[in-house]
C-alpha cells in the first residue's frame, strides 16, 4: 500500500473503509469462484477423424480452442486424425504443426526411394532395366508381391521428426496428455487401439491405406487405416478419460458419384469410403446433446490435397468458430490454461550424445553394407536431418522396406545407443523382374519385346548376385549376370555375364530402306571393377563378341558372315540425375572404350547429359561421340544414331558408320502429374538435334551437320517411360525426312 493509500483510508470515514474491504473480500470471491470452477470444468475428450489431406482441418481445430482456453483431457484420433493428434500429445503447438505441414513435399514423401544420386549404382542399372514396381519375390513359399505401392519409409522418418523421436523415442504411455490411435487388423478385420508403444509407429500403422501403403506388422498382426473400423473414434475418447463432453471433428471424404466411378483405383477409394462412412454414421449416432460436433465445409478438397494443407487448416478454423458460443462454455481462465499447458507438455531434453551406435535386426545384408552410409559417430549429437540423410542413402540399396531407428538410454547414463534398425524384403531375398518395350514409327521399322528375369541375391556374405534373363518378341535373347563383391563394403567387385540377342537392322538411302539384315550376336565379359560412392562405376576387363548377319529382305549390300572378335575395354558411368527416366536435375556421363587389336580397331562411346528445372520447365541437353580412335569402325560394329530423342526424324539405326558426333537441347513443360505413391510426371517438349557422320556407311549423301527437330509428348508410367513424338529434319536433297513415333517401356 503507497504513503497516499494510507492517508486515504485514515482521513476517511468508517462507510469508506467498510467499502474497501468489500471490494477487497468480492475480489477474493470471484477468485475463489473462478478457480473452483476451473477445477469443477467438465472433462473434454478430443476426436479427430480420417479423411487423408482433408485431416489438415484439425489444425484450424486445435488453433481455435488454443485461442479460446479450452483444455482438452485426452485425444483419439484416425488416420491424419492420429497424425495430428499424436504430433499434438507430442508437445508440438498448432501454428508449428501447420508450417510444418506445409512446408512438407508430400509428393516425394510418398516415394520411398531417395533421389536417384543417392542410389546404389547396380540399383539404378537394373531399375534401368527393368520396371521397378515389378519386382515379385520368389521362395519356397511361392510368389509374393510388394505389399504396398509405398512402403512408408520417408514418411516414417517424417513422423519421427515431428514427434522428435530424436531426443528419444516417444511412447504414447509416457506423453502426459492421454491418447489413443485406431488402427486396422487387416487379418481379422479387428480395431487395434494404440494406448502405448511407440508414438511414430501408431501414426504410421493408422495412416497406411489399404494398397497404397503397406501394413505395419505389430505383435503378429498386420495394420493398416483406422478408418475401415472406426474413423471418428467417439466411443473411444469417452472411454478413454471419462469425457463428460466429446469434441468430435469428421473430415471424412463424401462417397464418389457415378461419373467419378471409372477405374480400378476409384472403385477401390469407393470401397473404402463405403466402408468408412458406414462406421462413422454409427460413431456419430453416439454423440449427446451436450457434445460439439464440427464438420468443416472441405468441398472441392480431396484426400490427395496435402499441398493444400494451410488452406485446408483454415476451413477448420471457419468451422470451429462457427460453434465458438459453445466452446467457450468450457474454457478456463488464462492461469488455469497456462497450467494445463504446463502440465501436458512433455519434458523436454538437450539433444543426446550418441554413446554407440549399432545395427539390429538383419538376417542377411553385412551390417558393414550400412556402416559405409552412417556419418553419425560416437560423441556426436544427434542431428535428425543428418541421420536421415544417412539412412535414405542406405535404404537407396534397395535390399529393405524399411530403414528406420530408435535412441536407447537405458544402458548408458549419460549418452544414448542409436539403433539402426533395417528391415530386409520380406517379399525377398530373390526376385522376378519384369520389363518390355514398344518402339514404333508406324511404318516398317518397329520392335517389341517383353523381358524376364530371376535374381538371387546375398548369396554369400559379401553381397554375392546371380542374374539370368530372356527376352520374347522382335528383340529376343537370353543371359545370365554374376556380380560379386569381393570386400563387406562392396567398394571393388568382379563380374561375369553372357549375353545372346538376336535383332533386325536396316540399311538405307535416301530415306529408302534398302535391306533388313537379321544380327545375331553373343558376347562373353569378364572384369573388375569399382563402386566410387554413389557417384558410378569404373571397370576393366575382357570382352568376346560372336556376331552374325543373314540378309532378311532387300539386296544384298552387305555380306552374311560371322565374325569373332575380342579385346580389353575399359568403362566409367556416372549418373547424378534425381530421377530414373524423366530427371528435372542433375547430370550423367559415361565412358567406354574397347581395344581389339587383333582386329586393328578401337571404339570409343562417351556421352553425357544435363538437366536443370525452372518452376514446372525443365531444360536438358546431351552430346554423344561414337568412334575409332584407332583404324576405323568395321561393318561388323558400325556406330549409329536414329529413333525417339536420338535424331528422331531417322528411323532406329537409319545413320551407321564411323566418327558420329551428336548434340541436342531440349525443352519441357510439366503439364501433369501422377497421383501420390506413382512417381513421374507428364511433360510437353520441344527438341533441336543435330549429329555428324564422318565416315557413313548409310546416307551417305548427308554431309557435314544433319539439323533435326522434334516435339512430342512424353511421360513416366508404371509401365515405364512413354513418348509419342514426330522429328523432321530438312537434310538431304529428297524433300527433308520425317517420323512419327510411339515408345513404351524400359530401354
Amino acid at each position: 500500500m503507497s504513503a497516499g493509500q494510507g492517508v486515504w483510508l485514515a482521513s476517511s470515514t468508517p462507510w469508506r473503509v467498510l467499502i474497501v474491504a468489500g471490494m477487497l473480500f468480492s475480489g477474493a470471491c470471484a477468485a475463489a469462484a473462478q478457480a473452483a470452477g476451473d477445477l469443477a470444468r467438465p472433462r473434454v475428450g478430443l476426436v479427430l477423424g480420417g479423411g487423408g489431406a482433408r485431416g489438415a482441418a484439425h489444425i484450424g481445430v486445435l488453433e481455435v480452442l488454443e485461442k479460446l482456453r479450452v483444455p482438452v483431457d485426452c485425444v483419439a484420433g484416425t488416420s491424419m486424425g492420429a497424425l495430428v493428434a499424436g504430433v499434438y500429445a507430442s508437445g508440438l503447438p498448432p501454428s508449428t504443426m501447420r508450417s510444418k505441414l506445409a512446408e512438407a513435399d508430400w509428393d516425394d514423401l510418398f516415394r520411398d526411394d531417395p533421389p536417384l544420386d543417392q542410389q546404389n549404382f547396380r540399383k539404378k542399372v537394373l531399375d534401368k532395366r527393368f520396371l521397378p514396381g515389378s519386382e515379385t519375390g520368389i521362395g519356397p513359399q511361392g510368389v509374393k508381391g510388394q505389399p504396398g505401392i509405398v512402403m512408408g519409409q520417408k514418411i516414417k522418418l517424417f513422423f519421427n521428426t515431428l514427434v522428435r523421436d530424436y531426443l528419444g523415442e516417444r511412447e504414447i504411455e509416457a506423453l502426459p496428455l492421454p491418447l489413443s490411435i485406431i488402427a486396422t487388423d487387416i487379418v481379422g478385420g479387428d480395431k487395434v487401439v494404440f494406448r502405448e508403444g511407440s508414438l511414430s509407429n501408431a501414426m504410421r500403422a493408422s495412416m497406411s491405406v489399404p494398397g497404397l501403403m503397406a501394413p505395419v506388422e505389430s505383435d503378429g498382426k498386420k495394420l493398416v487405416d483406422g478408418g475401415l473400423v472406426d474413423n471418428v473414434p467417439i466411443d473411444e475418447a469417452r472411454q478413454r478419460c471419462q469425457a463428460d463432453v466429446i469434441i468430435a471433428v469428421n473430415v471424412g471424404s463424401p462417397l464418389l458419384k457415378a461419373e467419378d466411378i471409372s477405374g480400378l483405383l476409384s472403385v477401390s477409394a469407393q470401397m473404402v469410403n463405403i466402408l468408412t462412412e458406414q462406421n462413422v454414421t454409427r460413431s456419430l449416432a453416439t454423440l449427446k446433446p451436450t457434445d460439439i460436433y464440427i464438420k468443416p465445409d472441405l468441398d472441392g478438397i480431396t484426400a490427395g490435397d496435402f499441398k493444400r494443407s494451410s488452406e485446408t487448416a483454415d476451413r477448420g478454423v471457419a468451422a470451429t468458430e462457427a460453434v465458438a458460443d459453445r466452446l467457450r462454455a468450457l474454457a478456463v481462465s488464462e492461469t488455469a490454461y497456462a497450467a494445463w499447458v504446463e502440465q501436458v507438455q512433455p519434458p523436454m531434453r538437450a539433444a543426446p550424445r550418441v554413446g554407440e551406435v549399432q545395427i539390429a535386426g538383419l538376417r542377411l545384408v553385412n551390417p558393414a553394407v550400412i556402416e559405409r552410409y552412417l556419418q553419425i559417430k560416437p560423441g556426436d549429437t544427434v542431428d535428425p536431418a543428418r541421420v536421415d540423410a544417412d539412412l535414405m542413402r542406405a535404404y537407396g540399396d534397395g535390399y529393405y522396406q524399411q530403414v528406420d531407428y530408435a535412441l536407447d538410454s537405458t544402458t548408458l547414463r549419460d549418452r544414448d545407443i542409436l539403433r539402426v534398425l533395417p528391415v530386409e524384403k520380406s517379399w525377398g531375398p530373390d526376385y522376378l523382374r519384369f520389363g518390355l518395350n514398344l518402339d514404333s514409327n508406324f511404318r516398317t521399322d518397329s520392335t517389341y519385346s517383353i523381358r524376364a528375369a530371376y535374381q538371387k541375391t546375398w548369396l554369400n556374405s559379401l553381397g554375392g548376385e546371380f542374374l539370368v534373363y530372356g527376352s520374347i518378341g522382335s528383340l529376343s535373347g537370353a543371359g545370365a549376370d554374376f556380380y560379386q563383391p569381393i570386400d563387406a563394403r562392396q567398394r571393388y567387385f568382379v563380374e561375369a555375364n553372357v549375353h545372346y540377342q538376336n535383332r533386325l537392322t536396316g540399311i538405307y538411302e535416301n530415306d529408302n530402306q534398302l535391306a533388313q539384315y537379321k544380327i545375331s550376336e553373343t558376347s562373353v565379359r569378364l572384369g573388375a571393377g569399382m563402386n566410387i560412392g554413389l557417384l558410378g562405376q569404373a571397370r576393366l576387363g575382357w570382352q568376346e563378341n560372336f556376331r552374325k548377319s543373314q540378309l532378311e529382305t532387300g539386296s544384298p549390300i552387305l555380306p552374311e558372315q560371322s565374325k569373332t572378335f575380342g579385346g580389353w575395354f575399359t568403362a566409367l558411368d556416372f549418373d547424378q540425375t534425381d530421377r530414373l527416366y524423366f530427371p528435372t536435375s542433375g547430370w550423367s556421363s559415361n565412358v567406354k572404350y574397347f581395344d581389339s587389336q587383333a582386329n586393328g580397331y578401337s571404339r570409343l562411346d562417351a556421352g553425357a547429359s544435363g538437366y536443370f528445372s525452372i518452376g514446372d520447365w525443365v531444360l536438358a541437353s546431351r552430346l554423344s561421340y561414337q568412334g575409332s580412335p584407332v583404324g576405323q569402325l568395321p561393318t561388323y560394329d558400325l556406330g549409329q544414331l536414329g529413333g525417339m530423342l536420338n535424331m528422331t526424324a531417322f528411323a532406329v539405326g537409319q545413320l551407321k558408320g564411323d566418327d558420329i558426333s551428336y548434340g541436342s537441347v531440349r525443352a519441357e513443360r510439366i503439364i501433369g502429374r501422377l497421383p501420390l505413391g506413382l512417381r513421374g510426371d507428364l511433360r510437353l517438349g520441344v527438341a533441336l538435334e543435330a549429329a555428324k557422320v564422318g565416315r557413313p556407311f548409310t546416307e551417305t549423301t548427308l554431309k557435314g551437320w544433319i539439323p533435326d527437330a522434334a516435339i512430342y509428348l512424353g511421360g513416366e508410367t508404371p509401365l515405364g517411360p512413354v513418348y509419342l513424338g514426330y522429328g523432321y529434319s530438312n537434310a538431304g536433297s529428297t524433300g527433308g525426312y520425317s517420323n512419327f513415333y510411339l515408345f513404351l517401356g524400359t530401354p
